[in-house]
């Protein structure tokens, strides 16, 4: 096999709620991504002590956008990197990861949209010559039910190793950070292994599905992912800032916060990196405004068709406790006094954590990036979640435990 064989990992007990990133080497700096808008909407103390929350943790910085009845607001807390006081850009790039998923999922749902693909028929009908097991649909690559193996590993419930595959963490992976790798490697790799489970009868989160995906949108329209990505979803939004970085070694384009993994006795800058080890299935770059006018526009009803957006939501129970998956799409309940929301999260190997949250409807969004300097251990990664719950819940709960929210305003927590 080439030795370009791509490096994508699921970044274990993160893996499902934020995986992979990217970025383009020869993009130009825009204006959406030189200078963040002002704020059209008053201070939120609540955010931004939620904010100031993971800085208080350790993490080195956050830049966070919300949009909703009160208006479109951006701030970053924390710092732009390390050695500086400046404070990440409000609307600067970073590498967003498994966002990407949801891209993914869109289009080739704009394709079954078209008649081109039949979101129930054998996945190997468009792509032949990989031996894909005829009883896997599209619908299964997109809901992660395929039962292909994951190239980059697999995980068991407490984030040990159960079957390795390509290092995309950890120490392996720092001297290998610009390798580059080609989906179709990618892809027959995994093929090469022993199916998880029978296809359709499990979950298990793969980023081999969404590689297998991107070259199903290659293979059905005769053209790069890159150029289906712009023709369908950031030329028409006007996502200046959201690309897919694909097989490129690239820092990140414009003005941005920077994230970084300890190897042994140096700290190193990981905002330049290759990730072609996630093709399509986490190798994006983008802006808290982009993501916000994409997931409003989704689920708002603006890109696909209402029977296919409820295909997207129609969902499944996964491993992850009050969070069931659909095609490129996460449903999750935030309890009482809050609902459900839609969201997809991300994170590439290491130092790097983006958000995408949106209300049914697409009224209300939230998006942003956290950085951090990051080890074998994952250094202050271990309480991201539970900072992203209060946060979470801090912007679409009544109050931030799901309560009434009190007739004189009291704490944020």
């Amino acid at each position: 096999m080439n030795t370009t064989i791509s490096r994508r990992t699921a970044v274990a007990a993160l893996a499902t709620a934020v995986l992979a990133g990217t970025a383009s080497p020869s993009v130009a700096v825009t204006p959406a991504m030189a200078a963040a808008p002002a704020s059209s909407a008053q201070d939120r103390p609540e955010l931004r002590k939620a904010m100031n929350a993971f800085v208080d943790a350790g993490f080195t910085g956050i830049q966070l956008r919300v949009r909703d009845q009160q208006g479109d607001w951006a701030a970053g807390a924390g710092v732009r990197k390390l050695g500086s006081a400046a404070k990440p850009p409000a609307d600067g790039s970073f590498w967003a990861g498994s966002i990407i998923k949801t891209f993914t999922a869109t289009m080739v749902l704009q394709l079954v949209a078209e008649g081109r693909i039949g979101l129930d028929s054998p996945a190997a009908d468009y792509l032949p010559g990989y031996g894909l097991d005829e009883r896997i649909s599209v619908r299964m690559l997109l809901r992660h039910t395929s039962g292909i193996s994951n190239y980059t590993g697999e995980y068991n419930p407490d984030g040990t190793m159960d079957e390795p595959g390509i290092p995309a963490n950890g120490d392996e992976w720092v001297p290998n950070r610009f390798n580059s790798y080609e989906p179709e490697d990618l892809v027959r790799l995994a093929l090469s292994k022993k199916p998880r489970f029978e296809p359709g009868t499990q979950w298990s989160y793969s980023n081999t599905n969404y590689t297998v995906a991107l070259l199903l949108i290659e293979n059905v329209t005769g053209h790069s992912y890159a150029t289906e990505l712009k023709r369908r979803i950031t030329g028409p939004l006007g996502l200046r800032g959201t690309l897919a970085a694909g097989n490129r070694t690239t820092a990140l384009p414009g003005p941005h916060a920077h994230g970084y993994y300890q190897y042994k006795d140096r700290v190193i800058d990981i905002s330049h990196q290759n990730l072609s080890l996630l093709t399509g299935a986490g190798d994006l770059i983008s802006t808290t405004q982009d993501l916000a006018t994409f997931f409003s526009a989704l689920n708002g009803g603006k890109l696909l068709p209402a029977p296919l957006l409820a295909e997207m939501r129609t969902t499944i129970p996964t491993s992850i406790p009050g969070q069931d998956y659909g095609l490129g799409i996460w449903a999750q309940d935030l309890g009482p006094g809050c609902g459900t929301v839609y969201q997809h999260n991300g994170s590439p190997p290491h130092g790097y954590g983006a958000l995408m949250y949106s209300s049914p409807d697409g009224s209300k969004t939230l998006t942003a990036s956290v950085t951090w300097l990051d080890s074998a251990t994952r250094g202050s990664a271990k309480d991201f979640l539970t900072l992203v719950d209060a946060l979470v819940k801090q912007e679409f709960c009544d109050t931030p435990t799901g309560q009434t929210r009190p007739d004189k305003p009291g704490p944020a927590f």
